[in-house]
C-alpha cells in the first residue's frame, strides 16, 4: 500500500488504553486474569453441553456456538494487546493490523447474528411450544449457524478489501488497544467516504436488523407470557429466556453505548476505554450468566468437573 508520501506501510502503533508507565502492570494483570476466565469459562460450557446427552438442544447447541465464538473474539486483541505491554512495544505490522480488523469485525457479526438466532429459539419455543421440535430441527439450526458464519465473513472481507484501498500518510497511531475498523479509517489521507458509507449502511443493516429481529421476538414472547393464567407460568416461561436476554442487553447496550459516546463525545480515549465492555468484560460474562441461572447447565458442569 503506497501512501501519500510514497513511502511503504510497514506498521501502525497501538496506543493503548494508557501510555502510563506505572499503570501498564495493572493493565495486563487485569486483562490477562479476564481473558483466562472468558476462555476457561466458555471452554467449560462447549464441554458440559456436548458430554450431556440431555443438552444436546437447539438451545444449548446455539449457546455451544456462542461459546465459541466468545472465546475466538476476545483472541482477536487481548493476545496482542498483552504481548505490546510485555515487550513494551506498541507496534503491530499493516499486515497483522489488517488481519487483527478482519477477524474482529468477523466475530463480532457472528455474535450478532448468533443472538439473533438465540432470541428467534426462544420465540419458537414459548410461543409455539407444540411445534419447537419440528421447527428447530437439526437441519434448520445447523443452517441458521451456517448463514450467520458466512454472512460475517463476506461482511468482515468487504471492510477489509476497502481499507486495502486507502492510502496512509505519516500519522500511524491508532488510539486503541486493537485495530478499530473506524480508527484506522481516519488515519487514512485518501477520501474516505465509501468507507464510512459502507460502515453506516452495514451497522444499520446487520446491527439493526438484527436488533430488530431479537425485539420482535420478545414483543412476541412478552405477549405469549402475558397470556398464561398461572403465576408460576409466567415465572417458567420467563426463565428460559431471562439468561439470554441479560446477555443482548450486555452486548447491545455496551456497543450502542461506545459508538453513541464516542460520537457525542469526539474522544478516542474514551471510546478505547468503554469497549472494553462489549469486546472483554461481555464474553467473560456469558458463561457465569447461563451457568448460575440454568439448573441443567449447572448441573451438566458439576457433572463434567465430577
Amino acid at each position: 500500500m503506497d501512501p501519500g508520501n510514497g513511502t511503504q506501510i510497514s506498521e501502525f502503533l497501538l496506543l493503548g488504553l494508557s501510555q502510563a508507565l506505572e499503570r501498564q502492570s495493572l493493565i495486563f494483570g487485569l486483562f490477562l486474569s479476564m481473558y483466562l476466565i472468558t476462555v476457561v469459562g466458555n471452554l467449560l460450557i462447549i464441554l458440559a453441553v456436548s458430554s450431556d446427552s440431555h443438552l444436546h438442544t437447539p438451545m444449548y447447541f446455539f449457546l455451544s456456538n456462542l461459546s465459541l465464538v466468545d472465546i475466538c473474539f476476545t483472541s482477536t486483541t487481548i493476545p496482542k494487546m498483552l504481548w505490546n505491554i510485555q515487550t513494551q512495544s506498541k507496534a503491530i505490522t499493516y499486515e497483522g493490523c489488517i488481519t487483527q480488523m478482519y477477524f474482529f469485525i468477523f466475530f463480532a457479526g457472528v455474535d450478532n447474528f448468533i443472538l439473533t438466532v438465540m432470541a428467534y429459539d426462544r420465540f419458537v419455543a414459548i410461543c409455539h411450544p407444540l411445534h419447537y421440535m419440528v421447527i428447530m430441527n437439526p437441519r434448520l439450526c445447523g443452517l441458521l449457524v451456517l448463514v450467520s458464519w458466512i454472512m460475517s465473513a463476506l461482511n468482515s472481507l468487504l471492510h477489509s478489501l476497502m481499507v486495502l484501498r486507502l492510502s496512509f500518510c505519516s500519522d500511524l497511531e491508532i488510539p486503541h488497544f486493537f485495530c478499530e475498523l473506524n480508527q484506522v479509517v481516519q488515519l487514512a489521507c485518501s477520501d474516505t467516504f465509501l468507507n464510512n458509507m459502507i460502515m453506516y449502511f452495514s451497522a444499520v443493516l446487520l446491527g439493526g436488523g438484527s436488533l430488530a429481529g431479537i425485539l420482535y421476538s420478545y414483543s412476541k414472547i412478552i405477549s405469549s407470557i402475558c397470556g398464561v393464567p398461572s403465576a408460576q407460568g409466567k415465572y417458567k416461561a420467563f426463565s428460559t429466556c431471562a439468561s439470554h436476554l441479560l446477555v443482548v442487553s450486555l452486548f447491545y447496550g455496551t456497543a450502542l453505548g461506545v459508538y453513541l459516546s464516542s460520537t457525542a463525545t469526539h474522544s478516542s480515549h474514551s471510546s478505547a476505554t468503554a469497549s472494553v465492555m462489549y469486546t472483554v468484560v461481555t464474553p467473560m460474562l456469558n458463561p457465569f450468566i447461563y451457568s448460575l441461572r440454568n439448573k441443567d447447565l449447572k448441573r451438566a458442569l458439576e457433572s463434567f468437573l465430577g
